[in-house]
């Protein structure tokens, strides 16, 4: 490494943000990436270990010490081209990736670990402002065509692979514009739009064609894409235009609460919620939009789409935002002993908790209480404890007595995950599904990423369900060279 002592020498040195009070105020990104100096120095904290956990840490494998060790000896360059040889988007998971890579970091198990992700999100914006950024068009064309359904970053990744190997590939989405849950599940404030356009312009110098506006599916539409597409084209056209089908959506279907109360209004999903402020943004009008403004919010999940709700809803002016947790409260620092490498459960706390919002864990959701005008007005919680049962050694949980109390809410987000892929798709194709509802198909061997109907394959959360940005990318590139071995018997492009 450059600096063997580094470690010893620097600590590490978060990213600037924005104050809390100044960012409610817009929907820009507030945090902003490290200059050169800040880069080398965290670069220099690098250590030369014998094993880089922070490799196999990392979904796609990113070749972590080399473009560390690049960024100290300021070979931005070189760095930018070792980042792109295992990721394609690096300013997506630069942005909103949780970074495993920092938890399996060797530095991690005593120290504060290498700030590995500000060091990419400082390389891949330092190549779009230079210039570096540009479109790699095949040399070659195979004449094969590859239908790509989805394009969230599984499908983008997969289609940009696709169309570097000399494929002719067209990506059909359902909505308007391309991204999937990156364009309206995750809010502008985490991440601007602008990053998709300008890969989506990239892919499409590189001969990647995108159809918005398109279910692929059996008439009549899904009801939850009736007023996003504008066109249906059957499977089975698809499969007879293409010489391969690679199906890359999202899993969006979201896990419900069925408690009493449920039907009423101003309770929704959270994606009901998100995508509305997005297309706001975006410049588009959006009537019946539902807004925070001057009530009091609950959302229900802890996670990060919960965290979305969180900061949209304040940035709407809403009166009050609680957020409310099934789980128990994790610890404030895990047991890295016991832990390490692996990714902890420990209390983690968001920009947008950082904004304002009550927090509570172990509540549980038991009713919703009506105004009399079919709007709720509160929701009826309970605390709950979490206890090993003695025959099973499962964890269960049970209601603490006396514990319920009604809490004011005008409107309830659910923000508790997502279950599986929209049923209709897969049904749709034929294709199986294993006991999570996902498209089974497995990731290793000759059928890698193949369904159980010819020529359709299945990647990111439409084959493993719910999971992170970084993973669906992984899984974009791994299917697309599958792909490219089914059409040409061999494939030169990275697994």
């Amino acid at each position: 490494m450059g600096k063997v002592t580094g470690f010893l020498e620097f600590e590490r040195l978060s990213e600037a943000s924005e104050a809390p009070d100044a960012r409610l105020r817009h929907y820009r990104e507030f945090v902003l990436h490290l200059d050169d100096a800040e880069a080398v120095r965290q670069g220099a904290r690098c250590m030369d270990c014998g094993i880089p956990f922070c490799q196999n840490g990392c979904p796609v494998n990113n070749i972590i010490p080399d473009w560390n060790d690049l960024v100290f000896r300021q070979n931005w360059r070189e760095a930018l081209d070792v980042l792109h040889s295992t990721n394609n988007f690096p300013e997506f998971t630069g942005r909103v990736c949780p970074a495993p890579c920092e938890a399996a970091c060797t530095l991690n198990i005593n120290n504060d670990a290498v700030g590995i992700k500000s060091i990419e999100h400082a390389i891949i914006d330092k190549g779009w402002e230079q210039g570096w950024v540009r479109a790699q068009p095949a040399a070659q064309r195979t004449g094969k065509s590859v239908a790509v359904v989805g394009s969230g970053p599984a499908g983008m990744a997969a289609a940009q692979q696709l169309a570097r190997a000399g494929h002719d590939v067209t990506v059909f989405e359902k909505n308007d514009r391309i991204g999937g849950l990156l364009r309206y599940g995750i809010p502008d404030f985490k991440m601007e739009k602008s990053h998709i356009d300008r890969r989506v312009d990239q892919m499409q110098a590189e001969g990647v064609v995108f159809r918005t506006g398109v279910f692929i599916g059996k008439k009549p539409l899904d009801a939850s894409v009736t007023n996003l597409a504008r066109e249906t084209i059957d499977p089975d056209a698809l499969k007879a235009q293409f010489d391969a089908v690679l199906l890359t959506g999202g899993a969006e279907q979201p896990r419900d609460l069925p408690v009493p109360g449920r039907e009423l209004k101003g309770v929704h999903f959270a994606m009901e919620f998100l995508p509305q402020q997005n297309r706001l943004v975006a410049g588009d009008q959006v009537a019946g939009q539902l807004l925070a403004t001057g009530k009091h919010v609950v959302v229900i999940g802890g996670g990060d789409t919960g965290s979305d709700c969180v900061g949209t809803s304040n940035r709407q002016g809403a009166a009050s935002v609680t957020q409310y947790e099934l789980m128990p409260q994790p610890p404030e620092q895990e047991n890295k002993a016991l832990t390490w490498p692996y990714w902890p459960t420990k209390m983690r706390t968001s920009s947008s908790h950082e904004e304002g919002c009550d927090r509570d864990w172990s509540i549980t959701t038991k009713a919703f209480r009506d105004d009399g005008k079919g709007q709720v007005k509160a929701l009826v919680t309970a605390r709950v404890e979490w206890k090993k049962d003695e025959t099973t050694g499962q964890m269960k949980m049970a209601e603490v007595p006396g514990s319920e109390v009604e809490v004011p809410a005008d409107l309830v987000l659910f923000a508790m995950g997502f279950v599986a892929p929209v049923a209709s798709v897969l049904e749709a194709f034929g294709v199986e599904r294993d006991p999570r509802g996902n498209a089974r198909a497995q990731t290793e061997g000759e059928r890698s990423y193949r369904t159980s109907i010819d020529k359709v394959f299945a990647a990111g959360d439409m084959r493993r369900g719910q999971s992170l940005v970084v993973w669906a990318i992984r899984e974009g590139r791994q299917a697309a060279r599958s792909v490219d071995l089914f059409l040409m018997g061999a494939s030169d492009l990275p697994r």
